[in-house]
């Protein structure tokens, strides 16, 4: 009787052996696949939930994250105001809520800064630049190339006149910290 207690005894700590092992490899398997997920990833998975953006050289923006590009995020403020942030400036993303699937259109998560910057020149759409080392600049993004942009400087207020425009400024794509159009 004896024997049969310690055999008893010996396979149940065996068991829990394996099962322990088992969650330690689970446990290490999920800490890998965490490891792979990005930034943007995370923020796919935060689309239309309200967030607070913390930006180097600009204020933070409270708003809804509609969209999540390859390098950008588009946030809808309660001012009827859009936010194109380039990922690199973020600083820290508050209120994400917990984990979801993200869900990326075939298009959508392709769409990088460059691509969204023609949109709104072609749109010829007023805009507030924020730049890093400076203030915000307005006025109306004339072109965009590969790595920069140029916008004819003039007051949110009037059109893109050449009697409005002040000053032509180029402006290198990683110095942009964050786009405010109305």
């Amino acid at each position: 009787m004896r024997w049969d207690a310690l055999f008893a005894d010996l396979e149940s700590q065996f068991e829990a052996l394996q099962e322990s092992d088992l969650y330690g490899e689970v446990a290490d398997r999920i800490r890998a696949e965490v490891g792979k997920i990005t930034v943007l990833d995370r923020l796919r998975g935060a689309v239309n939930t309200v967030v607070r953006v913390e930006l180097i050289d600009a204020e933070p923006v409270r708003g809804l994250l509609s969209r999540v590009g390859k390098d950008c995020l588009l946030l809808e403020t309660e001012r009827y105001e859009e936010w194109l942030i380039p990922v690199d400036a973020l600083v820290a993303v508050h209120r994400l809520g917990p984990w979801a699937e993200p869900a990326v259109g075939a298009v959508e998560g392709k769409l990088g800064l460059a691509h969204l910057l023609r949109g709104i020149a072609r749109d010829r759409s007023p805009v507030t630049l924020f730049c890093s080392g400076g203030g915000p600049v307005t006025g109306t993004i004339d072109r965009v190339g590969a790595d920069f942009l140029e916008l004819a400087e003039h007051p949110l207020d009037a059109p893109r006149r050449r009697s409005e425009v002040y000053n032509v400024r180029l402006v290198p794509t990683q110095a942009l910290r964050a786009l405010r159009r109305r």
